[in-house]
């Protein structure tokens, strides 16, 4: 018996010594790089492309990078993403060629959005949206406005502050949380005919699904659908104060989703925060203004495909009804 414990104590012990070492490695190394394996993309630019891209930059990039000190995409803390993933800066993405992405190829930009990969290998986790579905054509347009003369993205020489990962962010970096691969083959849009696939575009594209489902850290945003609870809400994204601020259900469930909510409802709080008799829309959610009516309608009608969750989330802000 004081063998077998002997015997049991020694492999305690081995295994506590692996995964001290393991984890004094991983806190060492930090993020994992990549090589980098940049293929050809070549933008092509287009008053309708900048136009376009405009409206994608402002939905999906604006948010994080936008910096109300200079009025440009010069990167900024992000005080509304988890504390358990450490200190998080979004970076300058101008025209600056020191600072910013001036001396980025197109094929680099569009590798990082697709892959996660930098041009130098290093990975940005998933506190950086991925684009992994995309269309290339509005990949293209993403571009064509980083590379156009509006305000946001004119040269700005502000240097990036440096993000401090938790361990817990170092740690999924190495076990979970993985750069995407890159297509095989051309992302096309969905026929604009086809108002629920459309719908279901917008919805994973513009990350909504991220949000609104369980949790971040078990988001897929290579198959949106396969993270937990997707749509269902109850997902922790902060305020600006560190607030939680719980994702409502948006499945069609009558009693805890939106399965009451009429198409017109639904679009104007989409569109503009705001519901008669009831709490506006609060940060982190902002009004999509940017969204046409046929477009806000189209995810209102994919989500109305969605199974049912009896989900009652409560939430400061929207009240369901």
């Amino acid at each position: 018996m004081k063998r077998f414990a002997k015997i049991l104590g020694k492999l305690v012990l081995a295994v506590l010594i692996i995964f001290i070492v393991t984890g004094i490695f991983i806190y060492a190394r930090g993020i994992p790089s990549y090589t980098a394996e940049i293929p050809e993309f070549k933008v092509t630019v287009t008053p309708e492309s900048v136009e376009r891209g405009q409206k994608l930059v402002s939905m999906l990039c604006a948010g994080c990078h936008m910096n109300s000190a200079t009025g440009k995409l010069t990167g900024t803390r992000m005080l509304d993403a988890p504390s358990e993933f450490g200190e998080i800066y979004s970076q300058n993405i101008t025209q600056d060629k020191t600072y910013g992405i001036g001396d980025w190829t197109d094929a680099e930009l569009v590798y990082l959005l697709r892959t996660g990969i930098k041009r130098d290998g290093n990975y940005s986790p998933p506190y950086m949206a991925k684009l992994p579905g995309l269309a290339d054509s509005d990949m293209n347009a993403i571009v064509s406005f980083l590379r156009s003369d509006n305000h946001m993205v004119n040269p700005d020489p502000m240097p990036d502050r440096p993000t401090k990962p938790s361990m817990l962010t170092k740690l999924l970096c190495h076990v979970a949380w993985k750069p995407f691969p890159y297509p095989t083959k051309p992302v096309e849009l969905p026929n604009e005919k086809d108002s629920i696939a459309m719908g279901k575009y917008l919805a994973n594209n513009l990350d909504c699904f991220s949000c609104h489902s369980a949790d971040f850290k078990t988001n897929d945003f290579q198959v949106p659908e396969n993270s937990a609870g997707y749509f269902a809400g109850g997902n922790k994204p902060l305020n600006k104060k560190g607030e939680i601020m719980m994702t409502p259900n948006l499945t069609p469930d009558k009693e805890t989703g939106i399965g009451n909510w009429s198409k017109e409802k639904f679009i104007k709080a989409l569109k503009t925060g705001v519901l008669d008799e009831e709490v506006p829309l609060r940060y982190p959610m902002t009004p999509y203004t940017q969204l046409t009516d046929k477009e806000a309608g189209a995810i209102y009608a994919f989500l109305m495909t969605l199974e049912p969750v009896r989900h009652n989330v409560p939430r400061s802000g929207l009240t369901l009804k």
